[in-house]
């Protein structure tokens, strides 16, 4: 494979650490996704809420957060990110 190739086919990875719905939804605490470079951040919680349609009722209300910093949703990732999704979460 030639230099020229590899750029074409970049991929990252980033790690996604689940929080109340989407922990519920997989029963995991994580998953790590292989993303095509130059993806925003809004597009893992896409991803998610296409495998668990369920999830889609948090689409708008869903915060993003990369590497412990709150972020808007149309960051870059970049590879190695730790990707947090903070829905609303209800307490007392």
């Amino acid at each position: 494979m030639h230099c020229d190739d590899l750029m074409l086919k970049s991929n990252i990875t980033v790690t996604v650490k689940l929080f109340a719905a989407y922990q519920e939804a997989y029963g995991q605490s994580e998953v790590v996704l292989q993303l095509p470079q130059d993806t925003p951040v809004s597009v893992v919680g896409d991803r998610l809420r296409i495998e668990h349609p369920e999830l889609q009722q948090w689409q708008d209300l869903t915060r993003y957060g990369i590497n412990l910093q709150f972020v808007a949703p149309d960051t870059v990732l970049q590879d190695g990110d730790e990707v947090v999704l903070i829905p609303p979460v209800s307490g007392g």
